[in-house]
């Protein structure tokens, strides 16, 4: 099997009893497991969910709080001892791992974006094992990634992972509720996510995690955006994670070889960027950056709205309506003097307004 770089995501469920202790049987057995994937020459990032949920008893919770600060309380004392807990047993496989917490900020913000890329990165190549987390203890809701189902994906496609593996309590998608219909069928693989398979899967999953199916449905949705395949299921031993690369695992095998990646640049434009203001393109415009490839150039803009600089990302609208995102090469002033105007008219440094390289169709 050619080498892989995976991402794997492991739920509060997957890891802690229902006390919301560590589980030891099942944190060993996910470690070895991830153990023998490296064993066999694959790089793994493991994205672990189980602070909130291993911390909650030691403040003296009767079960994981439900007020912000309770879990902001439950996440800062249950990391430090998930994460001992990490570098023990993998210490005993030969082993590092290292501790990453993120916040939506460390993504839409352009520089943290490219230090977390460049750190992970770092981390890999000296064959260090980057076990990665929200960063629970101090991000608000309104900054939160959702869960971490949301967080893997999202991190599987900044790292250009080849795989996604999503486990679970539950092994894959099924055509109904396995749990009130006894002949509900497993499915074993399909190629894309559609508004059916999210409307049919609805609430949450153990009362020591945050996300159900239909958050690992999303999750899988915009890895495959990003051209990352995705698996949704469980698995017992140690060759769990090896039986999924080989494609025996025991869930739902989602994608295909057809997948193609997308730059960083272009990921952090299209689901990170804050918008800064928004243009409107004539048909001219819209068919040369939709059919053609092109960039867009001064003479297709009819008009502006916001105040930007250099650098900020703005929204495109045609007369087809939203078509895209980009980031702009100068300023709303500068625009405002050359928007309709051909190229040698214009006041800008730059020909293009926002080059194709940096452009993201809707």
């Amino acid at each position: 099997m050619e080498r892989k770089r995976i991402v794997v995501k492991i739920g509060s469920s997957s890891l802690t009893n229902k006390k919301g202790e560590i589980d030891r049987e099942k944190f060993l057995e996910h470690v070895r497991a991830i153990a023998a994937v490296r064993e066999e020459g694959h790089e793994v990032l493991l994205v672990s969910s189980g602070a909130v949920a291993t911390g909650f008893r030691k403040l003296g919770y009767p079960a994981r709080p439900v007020t912000l600060k309770g879990k902001q309380a439950a996440a800062a004392v249950g990391q430090s001892f998930l994460i001992q807990s990490y570098i023990e047993e993998f210490g005993k496989c030969g082993l590092i791992p290292a501790q990453i917490l993120l916040t939506r900020s460390d993504f839409s913000k352009k520089d943290r974006y490219k230090n977390a890329y460049a750190t992970i990165m770092e981390l890999l190549e000296r064959g260090i094992v980057p076990i990665i987390n929200e960063n629970d203890s101090v991000s608000v809701a309104e900054l939160t990634f959702g869960d971490n189902d949301m967080l893997s994906a999202l991190v599987s496609g900044l790292v250009h992972a080849d795989q996604l593996i999503i486990m679970t309590d539950i092994n894959g998608m099924y055509d109904s509720n396995p749990q009130t219909n006894p002949d509900a069928n497993r499915i074993g693989r399909i190629e894309t996510i559609t508004e059916e398979m999210l409307l049919a899967a609805g609430g949450t999953g153990s009362n020591l995690g945050t996300g159900g199916m239909k958050s690992k449905l999303l999750a899988a949705e915009t890895a495959l955006g990003l051209g990352v395949k995705v698996f949704i299921g469980k698995g017992k031993g140690d060759r769990k994670l090896l039986d999924v690369l080989e494609g025996n695992g025991d869930g739902t095998y989602i994608g295909n070889e057809h997948l193609a990646s997308i730059n960083s640049q272009k990921q952090w434009i299209a689901l990170h960027s804050e918008v800064a203001g928004k243009l409107f393109i004539d048909s001219g415009a819209e068919h040369a950056l939709l059919h053609q490839g092109s960039s867009l150039l001064p003479a297709g803009i009819r008009n502006i709205k916001g105040t930007f600089t250099k650098g900020n990302v703005v929204e495109v609208y045609g007369p087809s309506g939203f078509l895209g995102k980009g980031e702009i090469l100068c300023s709303a002033e500068e625009l405002k003097k050359s928007m309709g105007k051909q190229t040698n008219e214009t006041v800008l440094s730059s020909i293009a307004v926002i080059h194709r390289d940096k452009w993201v169709k809707a």
